[in-house]
């Protein structure tokens, strides 16, 4: 433990953003850098606790409290050395995890947490600065081949853990980049792909090998993996959307959330939209749904200069603080600000979409809406009821659906390959392999739509059991399950 009096001496302290008013201009990351003395200093608020319930928080354990230390003693090869150990890319993490380490931090019960995530940003940021991340080959080579399908984190960790392990490594992507939806999901002012491209670049000297535009299932067979490759990892991705199938869904004007964000990155990259854009300029936006990707609307409507912008969520609104039955260390369910909302959004909860209104030309001009009440039916399920007199009609000539998604896409490698299928719509596996001999899966596609940090954890424990599945056993890290048995028995 570093300054033993650290989390009494100093408050918790963020790094300032850049203003609002400024930063809708242009895509560059919203925060400006904290200095690495303040980051030392929030580092030595870490207690050291007898029992880190941070671990229990982080789906990859990292050792936070270690490499706080070594953060607060300036020892930032430590720091990256110890946070790498279970994280292969804390500088995506750092910047884009919803840090639910922090929720479980001992330090919130009653203040506020430690600074993980930006702790853990700055010590990856320094690391290649100072030239700790650098390649680093596998010395030997087992003559394995292996085809990890997708390159979202999942699949990017599910490769860097597998060619660590000393297979041949082949990455195959069906978009023109590499990333998934690090690359086409997630706007550049949370995460500008100079650093995916970094990171790719490490992983190429590594010896690598990326894929672009081939797509499993479409122009590159499933059959051809099988045959040419020792094991396939499938990590594809949870992207089929969830529609809202009311009257006027055909509108023009009324599209996926995975159908505007992605052109925004394309735009920003420097490529040109030929067909079908999507743009929020000089229109009246509505954002349905309230989640990250709904938030991510918001800031990208505002950038492209949109007449006003509208976010609609169908639960109430949450508290400002924990309810009784939301004690710590769960995840908070209380109200959350993002930058994208502080630039300027109007905010509306328990509503329920009625019917989209257009105009004879078949353009969307309205959403129809009503306020609910939810509550406690007398089956005992917790539903809701219209609010009577409250229907109403909201102007849109863009709505946005950010409602999530339902599972794997069934087509393509999917159908090719015959995999089962699960009742959430997921790929079936067991210990990670799927239905098929060989086949693993991991991330999205396997758990369901969730957050980047899973992913990772997901690809890295999937990339040892194929590791395990090809050689009889793995030397690569398994993660400490010890400290999540013991948190669920307390």
């Amino acid at each position: 433990m570093g300054q033993i009096d650290g989390f009494m001496k100093f408050d918790r302290e963020m790094p300032k953003s850049r203003d609002p008013k400024e930063r809708i201009k242009d895509y560059k990351e919203v925060y400006n850098p904290l200095d690495k003395e303040k980051v030392k200093q929030q580092a030595s608020r870490c207690m050291d606790c007898g029992v880190p319930f941070c671990h229990n928080g982080c789906p990859l354990g990292n050792n936070i409290p270690d490499f706080n230390d070594a953060v607060y003693q300036g020892k930032w090869e430590d720091a990256i050395r110890i946070l790498s150990s279970t994280n292969n890319f804390p500088e995506f993490t750092g910047r884009i995890c919803p840090a639910p380490c922090e929720a479980s931090c001992v330090l919130s019960i009653n203040n506020k947490p430690v600074t993980i995530e930006y702790i853990e940003k700055t010590i990856a940021e320094q690391a290649f600065e100072k030239g700790y991340i650098k390649a680093n080959p596998p010395k030997h080579r087992t003559g394995k081949r292996i085809a990890i399908v997708g390159s979202g984190p999942a699949g990017l960790a599910a490769a860097a853990q597998l060619n660590k392990a000393g297979h041949w490594v082949t990455v195959f992507e069906r978009s023109d980049r590499i990333g998934g939806l690090l690359r086409y999901g997630i706007p550049d002012f949370k995460l500008e792909k100079t650093v995916i491209e970094r990171r790719v670049r490490i992983m190429e000297q590594e010896g690598i090998i990326f894929r672009t535009n081939a797509h499993v299932g479409v122009n590159i067979s499933a059959k051809h993996l099988k045959d040419e490759f020792d094991a396939i990892v499938m990590c594809g991705g949870a992207s089929a959307p969830r529609d809202l199938p009311i009257p006027g869904r055909k509108l023009n004007g009324v599209h996926y959330a995975m159908d505007f964000l992605p052109q925004q990155n394309k735009r920003v990259a420097g490529d040109r939209i030929f067909s079908g854009e999507i743009l929020a300029t000089d229109k009246n936006v509505l954002v349905i749904g309230g989640g990250d990707t709904g938030s991510d609307c918001v800031g990208t409507s505002n950038r492209q200069n949109a007449k006003s912008v509208t976010q609609i969520e169908l639960l109430a609104k949450p508290p400002m603080d924990r309810a009784d039955n939301n004690p710590w260390p769960l995840w908070p369910m209380i109200l959350n600000t993002s930058s994208s909302h502080e630039e300027g959004v109007a905010r509306q909860w328990a509503i329920l979409t009625k019917e989209f209104l257009g105009d004879n030309t078949g353009r969307l001009t309205g959403l129809k809406i009503v306020d609910i009440k939810w509550g406690v039916n007398p089956q005992g399920k917790m539903g809701f009821e219209e609010i009577a007199g409250t229907e109403r009609i909201i102007p849109c000539e863009l709505a946005l659906l950010a409602i999530g998604f339902v599972g794997a896409e069934k087509g393509g490698m999917v159908e090719e390959l015959k995999l089962e299928i699960d009742e959430r719509g997921n790929i079936r596996t067991e210990n990670y392999m799927t239905s098929e001999e060989g086949i693993f899966a991991a991330g999205d596609i396997r758990r369901g739509q969730s957050l980047v940090v899973w992913a990772i954890s997901e690809g890295r424990e999937t990339a040892r059991a194929v590791d395990t599945w090809l050689m009889g056993e793995s030397n690569l890290e398994a993660k400490d399950e010890s400290f999540v048995h013991l948190s669920h028995e307390a």
